[in-house]
């Protein structure tokens, strides 16, 4: 049998070259990631064409490829303290829905970094969620304002970072924590208010109750009017015949006097 070839020291040192050179020149960018090309010896970040999708891709052993995550992320920002309008202190817990502009990835990594997060983001959320919360009272954060603060944090947040290559999707407010005197406070005013509008829908059911009910008795009374008016003497004659007729008729014994009753009227004698 014939031996193999040894394999010799350049061999193998070509072979582990080639390897280095294989591992350095791909990269695999996975789901829901964006890569962004630095060419070392071509200019910097690539900014002017659009960043590398998701697969593998085949690059210049010198060049370098940053990888971001271009999906829906979220930041908490707890217990954040702000002012109110009248100077008092209350505590938000704020979620931040974002995501890095995938056409404008080459951009933000050339001026704002892999950090952009907190560079941006997290910077102008405070800032704006200051100014908003400024212009509103405790009650009002507390009880019917909360929707309309969540609404202009997000509008406003969303002008300032939109031109910086970030995406803003939803600021959510999650909790306005108030000093528990002023909440209590406020509480009881709220339930006091409650209870001024039911009092108020009692007075009102009562009164239209009570209208109804005056209608009602002056068209009972109208409505007698015009019966005591319309029923003369004749009239009363003429039906208390047609009753006879109607009793004479039944075969329930009886004994009908006629003529002796008011105004000649029948008189009924037993119903046996």
């Amino acid at each position: 049998m014939q031996k193999l070839p040894k394999i010799g020291l350049p061999a193998l040192a070509i072979g582990f070259i080639l390897i280095i050179f294989i591992s350095k020149s791909s990269i695999n960018i996975g789901y829901g990631e964006a890569g962004v090309l630095f060419k070392t010896f071509g200019g910097g970040v690539v900014v002017d064409r659009p960043p590398l999708g998701e697969g593998f891709h085949i690059i210049a052993p010198w060049n370098k490829v940053y990888v971001y995550n271009v999906k829906q992320q979220e930041v908490f920002e707890s217990k954040m303290q702000v002012l109110s309008s009248n100077g008092l202190e209350i505590s938000l817990d704020i979620s931040v829905l974002y995501q890095p502009k995938v056409a404008e990835l080459g951009k933000l990594h050339k001026t704002k970094g892999e950090n952009y997060l907190n560079i941006i983001i997290i910077p102008q959320i405070r800032a704006v969620a200051r100014s908003v919360v400024g212009r509103y009272t405790p009650e009002q954060l507390y009880s019917t304002k909360r929707d309309a603060i969540q609404n202009e944090i997000y509008e406003e947040t969303k002008k300032v970072v939109e031109d910086q290559h970030v995406q803003l999707n939803a600021v959510l407010v999650r909790d306005v924590t108030l000093p528990i005197a002023i909440r209590e406070a406020i509480e009881r005013k709220l339930n006091q208010e409650q209870e001024a509008l039911e009092y108020e829908f009692r007075i009102a059911k009562a009164t239209q109750e009570a209208e109804r009910q005056r209608i009602d008795a002056e068209g009972k009374a109208t409505a007698n009017r015009i019966l005591s008016a319309s029923l003369t003497d004749k009239i009363l004659q003429e039906k208390g015949i047609e009753a006879t007729i109607k009793l004479s008729e039944s075969p329930n014994s009886k004994v009908i006097v006629i003529g002796s009753g008011d105004g000649g009227l029948p008189i009924i004698l037993g119903n046996q």
